[in-house]
C-alpha cells in the first residue's frame, strides 16, 4: 500500500523575524515525517490589524534573507511568496467561499487569502500546517501524524486533526474554553476549529466548501442586518467592514455539518502556543524549546495550551 504523501506549509510574515529561526528549525525536527515538500509562504502585503504593532518587526529583505537561510540548511526544500494577485484571488475565493472578496487578510491582520494559497498549492494527499510560532514536543517512537492520518481515514467525519494543545495531566484533562468530548477511539472531538496546527486531508476539506463568509460588526449597527452578500458588495465597492477570523469561518461549518476537529488524545505528542512577545521570552526560547524536546515542562503548564512564561524561566 502506498503511503499518502503530505507536505508541510508554514506561513512567515515580518512579525516572525524574533523567533522563527528557533521556532520552524525545531517543528521540522520535532514532526519527524517525510514530508513530500516542506514549504514557508512568505506574507509580503503590508503589516494590518494588531500586527503592525508587534515587537521586532523587521523588513520583506531581512525575512527573505532568513527564508533563504533555512532554504540552505535544508531545513525547508521551497519559499515562495504568497499569490495576491486578482486571478488567483477571484479564483480561490470562489471556490472557498462562493463569492468574490475584497480583503485579503481578516480584522487582525492575519492572511486569510495566504491560509487558503497553502492549501491549495500543494498537490499532496495531506496538508500540515503549523502557525511558525508553534512548540512541538514529540517522543522519538511515536508520529502524531501518522496517527493522525490513520484516524482520518478511520473516521470520516474527522476534517482535521492535531495533536494536545498542552502537556498531558494525569486525569486526562485539558483546560479549554470550548465544550469537547472525548472519543474512545483515542482522540477528542470539538465542533471549534483552530488554524495554528492542523493535519487536512484536501479532498475532504473541499467537502466543507464553500464556507460561510463572516464580517465583523460595523459601527454603524444599521449595517450589520444586512445579508451577508450585501455586506460583501458593500466591501468590495467601498473598502468597509472587516473580516472575521478564517477559523471561525470554519467553526460555522463544522457546526452546521457532520464534520468534527479532532485532538489526539495521546500524551506521546503535545503543542504549546506562546503567546508573550516580550524580549524575556526571546531570549528565553532557546532553552525552552530545549526543554521540550527533552519532554520536560513544569507541572503548572498541564493541561494547558498557552505557555505559562514565568513557569519556565
Amino acid at each position: 500500500m502506498v503511503s499518502p504523501s503530505c507536505s508541510l506549509c508554514i506561513l512567515v510574515a515580518r512579525t516572525d523575524l524574533p523567533f522563527m529561526m528557533h521556532t520552524i528549525p525545531h517543528l521540522v525536527k520535532m514532526s519527524k515525517f517525510h514530508f513530500t515538500q516542506r514549504i514557508l509562504a512568505i506574507d509580503t502585503a503590508p503589516l494590518s490589524g494588531d500586527k503592525v504593532s508587534r515587537p521586532g518587526t523587521g523588513t520583506i529583505e531581512q525575512l527573505r534573507a532568513c527564508c533563504e537561510q533555512l532554504l540552505k540548511n535544508g531545513i525547508v526544500d521551497k519559499v515562495v511568496d504568497i499569490d495576491y494577485s486578482p486571478t488567483h484571488q477571484d479564483k480561490v475565493y470562489l471556490k472557498h467561499f462562493g463569492s468574490r472578496i475584497r480583503k485579503t487578510h481578516n480584522y487582525k491582520g492575519y492572511p486569510i487569502l495566504g491560509t487558503i494559497y497553502h492549501i491549495e498549492a500543494p498537490e499532496t494527499d495531506y496538508v500540515l500546517h503549523y502557525d511558525s510560532d508553534m512548540l512541538l514536543h514529540q517522543q522519538s517512537d511515536y508520529s502524531w501524524i501518522d496517527e493522525g492520518m490513520k484516524l482520518i481515514q478511520q473516521h470520516p467525519e474527522v476534517m482535521a486533526i492535531r495533536p494536545l494543545t498542552g502537556p498531558p495531566t494525569d486525569n486526562s484533562i485539558m483546560y479549554q474554553k470550548m465544550p469537547y468530548e472525548r472519543d474512545a477511539n483515542g482522540f477528542y472531538r470539538f465542533k471549534f476549529f483552530s488554524s495554528r496546527v492542523y493535519l487536512i486531508e484536501r479532498n475532504r476539506f473541499d467537502q466543507l466548501l464553500p464556507l460561510p463568509i463572516v464580517w465583523r460588526s460595523y459601527r454603524r449597527k444599521i449595517l450589520n442586518h444586512l445579508p451577508t452578500n450585501m455586506k460583501t458588495i458593500l466591501n468590495n465597492i467601498t473598502g468597509k467592514g472587516d473580516l472575521d477570523s478564517w477559523e471561525i469561518m470554519v467553526s460555522n461549518q463544522l457546526e452546521a455539518t457532520q464534520y468534527i476537529r479532532a485532538v489526539i488524545d495521546s500524551p506521546k505528542a503535545w503543542t504549546l502556543h506562546p503567546i508573550d512577545r516580550s524580549s524575556e521570552f526571546i531570549e528565553a526560547l532557546p532553552k525552552i524549546i530545549e526543554k521540550i524536546e527533552a519532554g520536560f515542562y513544569p507541572p503548572e503548564q498541564a493541561g494547558h495550551y498557552d505557555l505559562q512564561l514565568k513557569y519556565w524561566l
